[in-house]
């Protein structure tokens, strides 16, 4: 089915709290041969990506940051394009967006930090309205989130009335408060066709949505935002790498431009994409992402060679070990929501939860 584009330019920035003053800077701990070998089964998970004397300088970060999380009562909820020194060794629960929003609707602990961007500590947020949600930098935004508003959405109810609105969870809670259910790339399309309706409006990424448009048979109306780490790849950088080795395998996330998707050998989510590499074990693979993914996933399967013409998200690496040891130790950039607009937005994304589960 074709999709349908609104030409709208994106003209918003993301809404945020306001900061609490950090607290002042305290010194790690010092890394000893006791504490190396206190250490040594968190480096053996990394030991693949993270060299020696990276690990110097990140295991003392690593062992006050788990600290102070059984202090707390805090887990950390880490996305896949964190670091792996983050993900593997201080993320308590670790995923794509929709494994940590369903994990922050089933969380106990009394803090939770958000290692990833401000809209995902936002859906932390929600899910848990009577914890505490820190996230360890104010300005970890996302391009995509700040390419609508919730009065643009109200814009679209108007333009098409009656039409279904399914919102990507990579936008503000105000855009989630004007829709009906949120989605994510990993399950986009269950959502689109759980609805039973002819024709949707899959917002804002249009990249995502053209992609959706190719899985089904709904007509898919789309809103012109785009990821500023995806929407970079062409399909003449990855050819040429395809070229230097055939044998290469070339995976895409759904966000990347139409025609990097065409020269794809697999297009799907973050999740699907580690379950493919996992399961189909190539021996070199490209993954059309994030860096750090790239560096996650090899730790896991140090058997495969990572071809990396990655790009860097600015966003997700403005949370480091420091800023999330500073979160915890002093309570700071805590996230919240204006009631009014978390009880609307709640109910499309626990919708969306409901479905998936």
């Amino acid at each position: 089915m074709a999709t349908v584009h609104i030409n709208h330019a994106a003209r918003a920035t993301e809404r945020r709290p306001g900061s609490p003053p950090a607290g002042p800077q305290r010194p790690a701990l010092e890394f000893t041969p006791a504490l190396a070998r206190e250490m040594e089964p968190l480096y053996q998970r990394v030991k693949h990506v993270v060299t020696p004397m990276e690990w110097v300088q990140y295991a003392p970060l690593v062992k006050e940051i788990n600290e102070l999380k059984a202090q707390r009562n805090a887990v950390i909820l880490a996305h896949n394009y964190m670091t792996p020194e983050i993900f593997h060794c201080v993320g308590d629960f670790r995923g794509d967006s929709l494994q940590l929003a369903r994990e922050a609707a089933r969380v106990e602990a009394d803090v939770i930090v958000q290692a990833g961007v401000h809209f995902m500590a936002e859906t932390s947020k929600l899910m848990n309205p009577d914890k505490t949600v820190l996230i360890p930098d104010l300005e970890a935004g996302c391009s995509l989130a700040s390419s609508i508003t919730g009065a643009d959405v109200r814009m679209l109810r108007e333009a098409y009335p009656g039409v279904p609105i399914v919102t990507y969870v990579n936008t503000s809670a105000d855009v989630k408060a004007e829709s009906d259910i949120c989605c994510t790339s990993s399950n986009a399309v269950k959502v689109v066709e759980s609805l039973g309706v002819p024709r949707v409006l899959l917002i804002p990424d249009e990249f995502l949505a053209k992609w959706v448009a190719t899985q089904t048979k709904v007509e898919i109306i789309a809103w012109k935002g785009h990821c500023e780490v995806h929407e970079r790849f062409t399909p003449e950088e990855l050819l040429a790498f395809r070229a230097a080795d055939p044998g290469t395998k070339i995976i895409a996330h759904p966000e990347c431009p139409p025609e990097v998707i065409e020269v794809a050998d697999f297009t799907g989510s973050t999740a699907a994409m580690i379950d493919w590499v996992k399961g189909k074990r190539p021996r070199k693979v490209l993954l059309v992402t994030e860096c750090s993914m790239s560096s996650n996933v090899a730790a896991e399967v140090p058997d495969v060679e990572f071809v990396r013409p990655c790009n860097l998200c600015p966003h997700m690496k403005r949370i480091s070990l420091e800023k999330i040891r500073d979160s915890l130790l002093y309570l700071q950039h805590e996230v919240t929501v204006d009631p009014m607009i978390a009880e609307r937005a709640r109910r499309a994304v626990e919708r969306m939860v409901n479905l998936t589960n």
